[in-house]
């Protein structure tokens, strides 16, 4: 079992000022495991990343809503994320996890408690990723309610995968940019099509995990990191500027170096990198995810 290092506890203003009602449309809590355990069958061990550690950094950063995404180490235990929701005052929604096994009541429960899609893994490795017959079924299953479908996918599986994702009959928002390798460039295939699909306007993408998907931390610009995933963020904006939405990935599990955490203040200022324009970053920032996860 691998153990994951924390956040950044000091997390830097920002440059700039966002927006009022500014959304966060991608985090996670982790626990209190001795409140919410995790799920025996995780992949790894995070830190404690309670809620109030995430008031704490929202604040810095300036978001005042949020979309809590159920992290893997909960498993279909879905009750770490509703309890976030419910705590939030109305300022939260949610992505949940679930398998087809799930009731149609079950699936009511979470839309009042303010879920609003689904997320599944399609990656390239050995395990955690969803069944597509699974995902099919789940897909079918959650059309009543008007959720979104969340795709936490690479560049393999989107070109391997586009014929079952262009039939999905839902919203569908893919996550970390696709997860496409910045030095492939702006033309490898995988962005490409991505750029094609954000020409429908069922498809969606969050410009976030900038760490993720970029090489290093220590290319900059001004002393800013991951500059290497602009390009692709302002190619996404320039497509589909009212279907692009941002989020931290706070508290940016899967990390087991020290030195390689991100910081949120950081994160926030590539924002003003990906979309200059004012008007441009209001929409990313507020009234697409308002438009998406219904928020008033």
């Amino acid at each position: 079992m691998r153990y994951c290092m924390p956040p950044d506890p000091n997390t830097r203003k920002p440059g700039f000022i966002p927006p009022p009602k500014s959304c966060d449309t991608h985090f996670h809590i982790f626990g209190p495991p001795d409140k919410f355990p995790f799920a025996p069958t995780r992949q790894y061990t995070p830190p404690a990343a309670p809620l109030e550690h995430y008031f704490n950094m929202a604040e810095v950063v300036g978001v005042e809503r949020g979309v809590v995404v159920q992290p893997s180490v909960h498993g279909l235990d879905n009750s770490v994320t509703l309890d976030a929701i419910e705590r939030a005052g109305g300022r939260f929604r949610g992505v949940a996890r679930v398998d087809d096994k799930i009731s149609r009541g079950e699936l009511q429960r979470l839309h009042e408690g303010g879920i609003r899609g689904v997320r599944f893994n399609l990656l390239a490795r050995p395990r955690g990723n969803v069944g597509l017959d699974v995902l099919d079924r789940v897909v079918e299953r959650i059309g009543e309610f008007g959720w979104s479908v969340d795709l936490h996918i690479d560049p393999k599986n989107l070109l391997e995968q586009e014929k079952r994702i262009r039939s999905l009959p839902t919203a569908v928002v893919f996550d970390h940019i696709a997860r496409v390798n910045p030095a492939e460039g702006l033309n490898q295939a995988a962005f490409q099509l991505l750029l094609d699909l954000l020409r429908d306007r069922r498809f969606w993408v969050k410009v976030s995990g900038a760490d993720k998907i970029c090489n290093t931390a220590v290319h900059s610009y001004a002393g800013l990191p991951y500059v290497e995933v602009i390009p692709f963020a302002r190619a996404v904006i320039e497509v589909a500027p009212d279907r692009v939405i941002w989020g931290t990935d706070w508290p940016h599990s899967n990390l087991f170096v020290p030195g390689r955490t991100p910081n949120d203040g950081d994160l926030m200022d590539l924002v003003a990198q990906f979309a200059p324009d004012e008007k441009v970053r209001r929409r990313i920032l507020v009234d697409n995810p308002a438009a998406l996860y219904g928020f008033s």
